[in-house]
């Protein structure tokens, strides 16, 4: 399918690019925005798969281990199809394949609210992966054909809609699905079906109006770096994507636990922290973005990991207070660097924005989803604190920042 190249200049329902002028392309702030919202909803159904993990966990008896399987095929479902998904579309654009991996994301919730044992759980759990690996590379690549090259602005914009949703998904769960219930899942349909329409109007959108915008559409220009250069940044990315999501996974999946065993909160007590955690996360990312334009992608990475080692050190010892500060503290700093390491690794290999991008996100879920299982199992063997307690040292591998080339060359080899 090829995107059409002439559309209405004015469109009533979301607003065609502006024409370059004096100033350069604009950012499409409708359309940016209307990807950050489809990004919430799609996580926010996400989310609240790990928020009823305790809830499962009790009702089917399942050990650790058995949640942190649950959790790794999901997120490996979704891992490894990314990269081919965006590595197709780089070269046979599928506009409608955005409406269409929500739909799959719809089924998934439907099967989920009705699964009767761990078999079943196990196999929503993949048909929801199979929805996101659809969502996340072509999504991140419309918000950079809107962008208008504030890259680091859009792609920021679109990942605070994600962990917007991802924040308030245990908060969905705490007030919706513990109450009543795996059956209420259901009602997360709404959510899928509110976004299949949102990623209608931007299909839309990209079909009637985005070839018009340079940035997008343009050949795809020669990396300034030489090939080993490349491969050791990608390298260094994958060790830092490593120590952020292991440890950020350590909250999302497991945090809930930890204040559960280590200060005897209810379950529902509980998905307020994480919550707060979250919250912290949106934020955070929020700002990494527009932050990275302006100083830097390479400054944004240093400053995340080494600015959250000493909470990280001091957390496994604080009381229920502290743990809250400190919890939020982490969000706010380490998930300022997600916007900048998915553009710097754009940047790296130009005109492979969909391959990258599912290369970024399905390494993010590939390496959650595995230290989700990982976590899991030494939390049989040693405990749920003991496991915070090794943590801690994971943001120490942010020293990998120093083996990126600096992003201001421009030199070719």
């Amino acid at each position: 399918m090829t995107i059409a190249t002439a559309g209405p200049p004015n469109s009533p329902e979301l607003a065609s690019p502006a024409a370059p002028g004096q100033d350069g392309p604009k950012l499409v702030v409708q359309i940016v925005g209307a990807v950050a919202f489809a990004h919430l909803l799609n996580d926010l159904i996400q989310a609240v798969l790990p928020a009823i993990y305790p809830m499962l966990k009790n009702k089917y008896h399942l050990s650790f281990g058995e949640i942190g399987w649950i959790a790794l095929v999901y997120q490996i479902t979704a891992s490894l199809l990314q990269p081919w998904v965006g590595l197709y579309t780089d070269k046979r654009p599928l506009p409608y394949l955005l409406p269409t991996g929500m739909f799959v994301t719809l089924a998934g919730v439907g099967w989920l609210a009705a699964a009767g044992g761990y078999s079943s759980l196990i196999l929503a759990s993949a048909v929801i992966g199979v929805g996101s690996a659809t969502f996340h590379p072509e999504a991140s690549r419309i918000a950079r054909m809107a962008s208008g090259g504030r890259f680091g602005t859009a792609q920021s914009a679109f990942q605070v809609g994600g962990n917007t949703g991802s924040a308030l998904g245990p908060v969905v769960a705490s007030a919706i699905i513990l109450p009543f219930g795996q059956a209420a899942v259901g009602w997360l349909a709404f959510a899928a079906v509110a976004a299949i329409w949102v990623l209608f109007g931007i299909t839309r959108w990209r079909l009637n109006c985005a070839a018009a915008l340079p940035v997008a559409t343009g050949p795809a220009q020669r990396s300034r770096y030489s090939r080993r250069e490349i491969v050791g940044a990608l390298s260094a990315i994958g060790v830092l994507m490593f120590a952020k999501f292991i440890y950020i996974g350590a909250f999302t999946n497991y945090f809930t636990f930890y204040l559960i065993e280590r200060f005897d909160l209810s379950v529902r007590q509980s998905q307020f922290y994480l919550f707060g955690f979250l919250a912290a996360i949106a934020a955070g990312t929020f700002a990494g973005g527009p932050v990275g334009d302006r100083i830097g992608r390479k400054a944004v990475i240093w400053a995340s990991f080494l600015g959250v080692a000493p909470f990280a050190m001091i957390l496994p010892h604080a009381n229920l207070f502290w743990t809250a500060v400190f919890s939020i503290s982490i969000g706010l700093i380490m998930s300022s660097a997600f916007a900048a390491l998915v553009v710097y690794a754009q940047e790296l290999v130009p005109g492979r924005v969909g391959l990258i991008s599912g290369l970024m996100f399905g390494l993010m879920f590939g390496i959650s989803g595995i230290g989700a299982a990982g976590l899991g199992q030494l939390a049989d063997i040693y405990g749920i604190v003991w496991v915070y307690k090794f943590c801690a040292y994971l943001p120490l591998l942010g020293l990998a920042t120093i083996l990126l080339p600096d992003a201001s060359r421009s030199r070719i080899e």
